[in-house]
C-alpha cells in the first residue's frame, strides 16, 4: 500500500503510518456548506483507507458538520487501526466566518458534536484549536480550555489530548495540565518557525502535525520548490511532503484533497527519497525573500 513507505509513529497509544489524511477540503467551498459531488467525497475517503491511511484528520466545525458524516458513511463500521483525529475550540458563523467556541458548554458540546457525527463512543485523540490570533499562535493563557477538555477525558469521552496553533509558552502550560499527544501547527519548506519546537517534541515522544505544507509561498520558494520538482520527475506537494518526511521522524502529515487521483500522488510523496544537495537546496527555500 502507497502509505506503507511513509513509515510509522505514535499518535497517543497507537501507532499509525506517517502519510495520513485531512478530511477539511471534503466540505464545500470555503469549509462550508456539502461539497458539489458527496459520492466523490465518499470515494476519497474509502480509496484513503484501501491505499493504507490510518490517520484522518477532521472536525465537526468542517461543513460545519459535513465532513464527519461523510466520513462515518464511507468507513463505519470502522477498521480496528484507523485512528480518527478530531479538533474542538472553534464554530462556524452562518457568514462561514470561524469564530471561538472556548467555553465548558461550547467544548462540551463539540466533543458530544464529534461522537455523534462520526459515530463513535470515545474520540481517539482530541486537538484543541486556540484561536488567540488571526495569523497564527498568539500569546495568552490556555488553562481553562485545557482544562475544561481534560475533564471530559476524565469522563472517558477523549483519550488524548492535541494542541493546535499553538505557541511552545502554550504548549509548556498545557504539558503541566495533562499529557499532550501531539501539536498541530503550520509549518512547511517556507515557515519554520517550529524548527526548535519539532526537535524538542521528537525528543518528548510527541508527534508534531503540520498543516499546509505548500501554505504561504512566495513567488521565488514557489519557483524553487517546482524546480526541484521538475528534476526528480516529482509534483511540488509530492517534495514538499516528501521534505517533511525526512524532516524528522515525530512529523505526522495530513494532506488534504477531494480528488482520488491527487491522494494517490500525495500518498506516493512516501516513495521519494531526496539526496543532501536537494535537501540542503530546499533549505534555502526559508531563506528566499
Amino acid at each position: 500500500m502507497s502509505s506503507d513507505k511513509s513509515g510509522t509513529y505514535k499518535l497517543g497509544d497507537r501507532i499509525v503510518r506517517r502519510l495520513g489524511y485531512g478530511a477539511m477540503q471534503l466540505a464545500g467551498k470555503g469549509v462550508f456548506g456539502p461539497p458539489k459531488d458527496p459520492a466523490a467525497a465518499i470515494a476519497v475517503l474509502r480509496e484513503a483507507v484501501a491505499q493504507g491511511v490510518n490517520h484522518i484528520d477532521t472536525s465537526d466545525y468542517y461543513g460545519p458538520h459535513v465532513t464527519n458524516r461523510l466520513i462515518r458513511e464511507a468507513l463505519a463500521p470502522y477498521p480496528d487501526d484507523l485512528v480518527i483525529v478530531t479538533k474542538i475550540g472553534a464554530r462556524r458563523g452562518s457568514d462561514a466566518s470561524w469564530l471561538p467556541a472556548y467555553s465548558p458548554e461550547e467544548l462540551t458540546q463539540a466533543v458530544h458534536d464529534n461522537l455523534g457525527n462520526l459515530g463513535l463512543d470515545v474520540l481517539e485523540v482530541v486537538n484543541l484549536r486556540i484561536m488567540f490570533g488571526i495569523h497564527g499562535p498568539a500569546e495568552g493563557s490556555i488553562e481553562a480550555q485545557l482544562a475544561a477538555l481534560a475533564e471530559l477525558q476524565r469522563k472517558g469521552l477523549v483519550r488524548h489530548i492535541g494542541l493546535s496553533n499553538v505557541t511552545r509558552r502554550q504548549i509548556e502550560e498545557g504539558r503541566k495540565i495533562c499529557k499532550i499527544a501531539c501539536v498541530q501547527n503550520q509549518y512547511n519548506l517556507a515557515h519554520r518557525d517550529d524548527d526548535s519546537l519539532i526537535d524538542e517534541l521528537a525528543r518528548d515522544g510527541i508527534a508534531y502535525v503540520p498543516f499546509f505544507p505548500l501554505g504561504g509561498f512566495n513567488p521565488l520558494q514557489s519557483s524553487t520548490l517546482s524546480g526541484v520538482a521538475e528534476r526528480l520527475g516529482a509534483t511540488p506537494m509530492q517534495v514538499a511532503l516528501a521534505w517533511l518526511l525526512q524532516r524528522s521522524p515525530n512529523i505526522l502529515l495530513i494532506p488534504g484533497t477531494s480528488s482520488a487521483g491527487h491522494l494517490r500522488e500525495n500518498l506516493a510523496a512516501a516513495e521519494f527519497e531526496l539526496p543532501g544537495e536537494v535537501l540542503r537546496e530546499l533549505d534555502e527555500v526559508a531563506k528566499a525573500a
